[in-house]
């Protein structure tokens, strides 16, 4: 009796399963949740994509602002979804750092996600006072009198903070933390003379260091970036494990049929070949960043480790 209930169960939600990979994604709109304000890169990054996905899929597309709790309260949305893939959640490198800067999530960064897709490699600019004209120069400062640099990021534990926690390890020199709520704060502030250092995003950047308002030092990617093909990296400058990888990804909530994550994989690849979404991303400083779910899957487990080390190193202490 107890084989035939489980026969039953599994038959049930298999045919539950093929039935929403089969109308999927003619039953009802789209939800895209993006745990970030609006305007934000990864928001930016989100809309640009799943409104090229929309069009090519005949289906619309609404994407929902949900942030709070350092993305935590729009990814737990997402993973307490049904798996009809008529939920996704975009998020960024912030999705494998809140294992490791917050004590207790409700939900599990890995188990309770489907990962489909990276869309986009938006590196970090190290943006500091005019009176530092390169790297070496912000460096020396900071060991001439340590402790007394400060940087910027976005808040407490965010995927900012630890670029900066990992380039200043890698440079051996002491800093202390300033969170603010946003970018254009920050940046008032290096223009202002009062904070020292920044991890900015490109489009925040770009045109104040070509204005001569800030000082562009170098760039988080391991490679340098289209946009600003002048601006070295923190490896090339000579300070090894020092890159930090800043990206946007698509997530559906876990057990969403293999089907429905195939073929929104294969829409967002194909979106992402679109002149205009590589038009807009490189306006943004980034670059498209198709995978496959396994591979996703893979980077998302490195990225997970690799995080959880700089916080180890840094003596962050969760929240």
């Amino acid at each position: 009796m107890r084989a035939g209930l489980l026969f039953a169960l599994v038959a049930s939600c298999l045919s539950v399963g093929g039935a929403w990979a089969q109308e999927w994604p003619s039953r009802q709109p789209i939800r895209v949740i993006v745990p970030f304000t609006a305007g934000s890169g990864t928001d930016i990054v989100a809309r640009t994509v799943f409104e090229q996905v929309g069009r090519q899929i005949n289906q619309s597309i609404v994407t929902e602002n949900r942030g709070g709790a350092g993305t935590t309260i729009g990814s737990n949305m997402v993973a307490r979804a049904a798996p009809d893939g008529y939920t996704v959640l975009v998020n960024s490198t912030s999705h494998v750092v809140v294992a490791s800067t917050y004590a207790k999530l409700p939900y599990h960064v890995l188990d309770d996600f489907m990962p489909v897709s990276a869309l986009a490699d938006l590196p970090f600019v190290l943006a500091a006072r005019t009176r530092y004209r390169t790297l070496d120069d912000l460096v020396q400062a900071a060991k001439a009198q340590p402790g007394s640099l400060n940087f910027g990021s976005a808040g407490a534990g965010s995927s900012g903070q630890l670029f900066i926690e990992r380039f200043r390890l890698a440079a051996g020199f002491e800093a202390r933390h300033v969170p603010f709520r946003g970018t254009p704060e920050a940046m008032t502030e290096i223009m202002s003379d009062r904070l020292d250092l920044f991890p900015a995003p490109v489009s925040s950047a770009i045109e104040l260091a070509r204005d001569g308002k800030i000082s562009a030092l170098a760039v988080s990617s391991r490679a340098r970036m289209q946009s600003m093909p002048d601006l070295p990296t923190t490896i090339e400058l000579g300070y090894p494990n020092s890159d930090y990888n800043f990206w946007v990804g698509a997530f559906l909530p876990a057990k969403t049929p293999a089907d429905i994550v195939a073929r929104l994989q294969s829409e967002i690849t194909k979106a992402l070949e679109t002149p205009h979404v590589r038009k807009s991303l490189s306006a943004l400083g980034g670059d498209p960043m198709p995978m496959s779910p396994e591979a996703f899957a893979q980077f998302l487990r490195k990225e997970l480790d690799v995080n959880a080390e700089i916080v180890r190193l840094s003596g962050f202490k969760p929240q």
